[in-house]
């Protein structure tokens, strides 16, 4: 059976934007599953002690019902540079534990921090968050992302951004790009593209099933 995984913000002791957890969980529940009761993960969540001041990740482990719950101390990696890397053939539509795809894809990001992974010429995600790009007016999020995170719901939501499909080509016209994801918000990894951010080069490997240029 798969396991599934969410990654819960804590913060001061809350649990941050837990209503899009909750609807991305039961919806992944009962989309693989079947089940059709909804779990509240604020009724499961009990937040230790030493743990209701500070950064703290909540990680949890589920399928068609919780598995494993565990609190992590967080600390946040600055990325400055994403490699490009087009895999046609990956599927990462559900939140998997299991992140053997993106882990072979993000070796091949040599002497940058992270990916920017490219599917069917369409810009879809970093490795680990979804990515938002502005062209001087507005911040722009893809509308083909391989997995809809949280934090990206939410924004969407609130109106802070807005999606349209984003092709490699579309790149030259954009200043900067955040990476987002539950425990990144809009604003805590810009990335300067004028300043050589996003590298491209070309060069054809199969790996396992799929083929990918990078």
């Amino acid at each position: 059976m798969c396991l599934l995984l969410e990654t819960i913000k804590i913060e001061a002791g809350i649990p941050c934007n837990i209503s899009f957890h909750n609807l991305r969980l039961n919806n992944s529940r009962k989309e693989l599953f079947g089940c059709r009761d909804f779990i509240k993960l604020e009724n499961i969540i009990k937040i230790p002690l030493d743990m209701k001041s500070g950064l703290y990740k909540c990680r949890l482990i589920y399928s068609d019902t919780i598995k494993k719950l565990e609190f992590l101390p967080y600390h946040k990696r600055k990325i400055k540079c994403l490699k490009v890397v087009v895999c046609n053939g990956i599927e990462y539509n559900y939140k998997y534990e299991n992140r053997e795809c993106l882990n072979e894809l993000l070796e091949l990001k040599q002497n940058c921090d992270d990916i920017l992974l490219v599917k069917n010429k369409k810009i879809t995600d970093t490795s680990f968050s979804n990515v938002v790009f502005f062209d001087g007016k507005k911040w722009i999020t893809p509308s083909t992302p391989l997995l809809k995170g949280t934090k990206r719901e939410k924004l969407l939501s609130e109106k802070k951004i807005v999606q349209d499909e984003i092709k490699t080509s579309d790149l030259k016209y954009f200043q900067k790009a955040a990476l987002i994801n539950s425990m990144l918000d809009l604003t805590d990894n810009i990335i300067k593209i004028e300043n050589n951010a996003l590298v491209k080069s070309f060069k054809n490997v199969t790996m396992g099933e799929r083929e990918i240029s990078y």
